[in-house]
């Protein structure tokens, strides 16, 4: 039986043979930035679940928003509590999540366990695109 988890990969090298995608085993985890310009925290929770086909898929739990502020207006829905606007997010399914790196910003948050780790603890930036999907542990050799 394999593990299921969360694969973190740079766009630029993703079809590379060689290119290994890093590896995070957890069933839930959080996705938290920090707006560039409007400094504002975003959180998104997903789980990472199994389809009927036997695949990991990612599946959109919740997202809040610390504030608003010019073109981050919260969503129809969203609930503003105790200085967060929460939210269901749009698309419960997403094939994966393309989050675009810089060093001239603060990295992505990835928490899981309840320890929050920026993403180059696991994968170095390019300065371009990384690609987070839902994925199996590789088999070990």
């Amino acid at each position: 039986m394999s593990t299921a988890g969360v694969c973190l990969a740079l766009a630029a090298l993703a079809a590379a043979p060689t290119h290994v995608p890093a590896f995070i085993a957890t069933e839930r985890f959080t996705l938290a930035w920090t707006h560039s310009i409007e400094m504002v925290r975003w959180e998104e929770d997903y789980a990472v679940v199994m389809t009927p086909e036997g695949r990991a898929a990612l599946r959109a739990l919740a997202a809040r928003v610390r504030g608003s502020a010019a073109g981050m207006e919260p969503a129809p829905d969203a609930v503003l509590k105790d200085g967060w606007y929460s939210y269901t997010p749009q698309l419960p399914q997403p094939a994966g999540l393309r989050l675009s790196r810089s060093e001239f910003t603060a990295d992505y948050e990835l928490c899981t366990g309840g320890q929050c780790r920026a993403l180059s603890h696991w994968l170095k930036s390019d300065g371009g695109v990384t690609l987070l999907t839902a994925c199996e542990a590789p088999a070990t050799r």
